[in-house]
Order: C-alpha cells, then sequence, then structure tokens
C-alpha cells in the first residue's frame, strides 16, 4: 500500500477538511514566497484535491498588495 494510499484511507469522509488543509498550505507557502510562485502552488494545489477527493472549487486569491 502506497503513503497516497494510507492518506485516501485516512482522509475517508473528510475531504472538505482536507481540502481546506491543502488550501491553507498554499497559502501560507504563497505567503512566504510573497506570492512569487503562486501559479505553480495553484497548481499543486489542485493536483493534491484530486488526489485526496477534495475537488471543491477554490477559493479566489487574496488580493496582492
Amino acid at each position: 500500500m502506497s503513503v497516497m494510499d494510507k492518506l485516501k484511507q485516512m482522509l475517508k469522509g473528510h475531504e472538505e477538511q482536507a481540502g481546506k488543509g491543502v488550501d491553507r498550505g498554499g497559502d501560507f507557502v504563497d505567503d512566504k514566497t510573497q506570492g512569487k510562485y503562486s501559479g505553480q502552488v495553484d497548481t499543486a494545489q489542485e493536483k493534491m484535491r484530486e488526489q485526496l477527493g477534495g475537488d471543491r472549487p477554490q477559493d479566489p486569491p487574496p488580493p496582492r498588495p
């Protein structure tokens, strides 16, 4: 059993919370890198949501100062 399979099994029934965690992690990275890699972070967030089953619509990114 792969690590991803174990994660999916653990998160079963908590897909919304997993999606929120993916969003928060991406927001953290965007904050630390000052949005320099926001495109790559968004792509990674989408792929993680697909893998974990948290296929909820993505919140719009926060406005940049």
